[in-house]
């Protein structure tokens, strides 16, 4: 905490002389943010808190350098496409995204304004961009996970709970990234003598109605893939793997520290905190079309002992060598 305080400070810090110089009559710059989750989630305003960070150290103070737009709960086709008109009618001068929706919809309100996003799933299959290295266009960011990830969590949910036979894989309805992600264990379920069942859900009472008409039958598992309304209700879907005493396999941390039992994936807050460097370059006069998709660098494996315990589980000490974070 004391870190984290004294980097906030040395961002203010440092960014200060050119605070200044706005005041000054320099002008302020103006940028769009378009993101899943709720204002009230602590999760969406830790991510849109980490971006803002990045630019602070990179010199943009909200309301001294940078007017910031903010659009919440861009959570569906409709809702994504009614922000990103907003947003593209305020003329920024770059928007920064979250998912592959959220990209989708400012893509077609807008070719020409920089885009830079932070979560997606393969861009280049969803033809946001041409390619990682040469995205082409006008959008351009950091990539979240390929499609193949969901396999390691087929497999770590195999080493944590040997005795599950089928896995009910959780995705939210519409969303492309889970299609992908089921489409890649299903081709590698076999192997692990495992017989997979789509729960495709669109609303908290979907998600609760499929998880318990799963748990009903014997040596059952989850695998939880990545979409906003599953990660809207986290809470809830660990309540309900809980109750039903399923093991289950995450793609986020935030469902371990809400009492999961294990996650594998990328820390999507430190996304949020790197585009703001892409942000900056922009802002500065680099364009989308110059600047490379980054690839996630690290993927985290967190472990929750007391929510194994509570199961009947225990870890393999081969796999908590391999942790990066283990919950006590």
């Amino acid at each position: 905490m004391k870190r984290r305080k004294f980097i906030l400070a040395l961002g203010g810090a440092t960014a200060w002389p050119l605070a200044a110089r706005a005041q000054q009559g320099e002008r302020m710059r103006r940028i769009g943010v378009l993101t899943n989750l709720a204002a009230a989630d602590p999760l969406g305003r830790q991510r849109i808190g980490a971006l803002l960070q990045g630019l602070e150290q990179l010199g943009w103070i909200e309301g001294r350098t940078l007017t910031i737009d903010i659009r919440w709960e861009a959570d569906d086709l409709e809702s994504s496409r009614r922000h990103a008109a907003e947003l593209v009618a305020l003329a920024p001068e770059v928007i920064f995204a979250a998912t592959t929706a959220n990209v989708e919809a400012l893509r077609q309100a807008t070719r020409s304004l920089p885009i830079v996003f932070a979560g997606v799933s393969d861009p280049v299959g969803a033809g946001l961009v041409a390619s990682l290295p040469q995205p082409g266009g006008n959008i351009t960011g950091f990539a979240l996970t390929e499609y193949g990830i969901s396999v390691k969590w087929l497999e770590l949910l195999k080493e944590v709970a040997p005795r599950v036979a089928r896995v009910g894989v959780l995705s939210a309805l519409g969303a492309t990234p889970g299609i992908g992600q089921l489409a890649a264990m299903q081709g590698v379920a076999p192997s692990f003598r495992l017989e997979l069942t789509p729960l495709v859900v669109g609303t908290t009472g979907e998600i609760e109605a499929a998880v318990t008409a799963f748990s009903r039958a014997a040596k059952g598992g989850l695998v939880v893939t990545t979409g906003t309304v599953l990660q809207a209700n986290r809470e809830l879907i660990v309540a309900l793997v809980a109750r039903h005493s399923l093991p289950a396999v995450y793609p986020f941390r935030a469902y371990v520290s809400a009492g999961g039992l294990l996650s594998y994936g990328v820390e999507i807050t430190d996304l949020f905190l790197r585009a703001a460097s892409y942000v900056d370059r922009i802002l500065k006069g680099d364009k989308p079309a110059d600047l490379p998709v980054q690839a996630p660098t690290k993927y985290n494996l967190v472990v929750n002992l007391k929510t194994a315990k509570a199961l009947g589980l225990t870890i393999p000490s081969t796999l908590l060598a391999r942790a990066d974070e283990v919950i006590e």
